[in-house]
């Protein structure tokens, strides 16, 4: 299921929303984590749906938090949809730098 098309800046938190009151679960709860790499620090997300921590694929620099976030939501989603089947596996990726 992809985004709605709105001119929303959350879309995937918002078909993420939208899937857990479909499903009649809680809704989901996002969480920024922090990797203290050299000088600088690499920012990421995760969420908990359904029971379940689902991480961000990329690490993303300090102004692209809501990317972290939609990113994590991306990844939720397509798992509470059975595109994915481990959702808490980790991500080293520096995507998004």
């Amino acid at each position: 299921m992809a985004p709605k098309s709105n001119q929303s800046k959350t879309p995937w938190q918002d078909a993420l929303g939208d899937a857990c009151r479909n499903l009649q679960i809680s809704a989901p709860v996002f969480q920024v984590v922090s990797d203290r790499r050299g000088g600088r620090t690499a920012w990421s997300s995760r969420v908990v749906v359904y029971g379940s921590t689902v991480s961000a694929r990329f690490w993303y620099d300090g102004k692209n938090l809501n990317n972290a976030k939609e990113d994590a939501a991306e990844v939720a989603l397509g798992w509470l949809n059975g595109s994915s089947s481990n959702p808490s596996s980790p991500s080293t990726s520096r995507g998004g730098w």
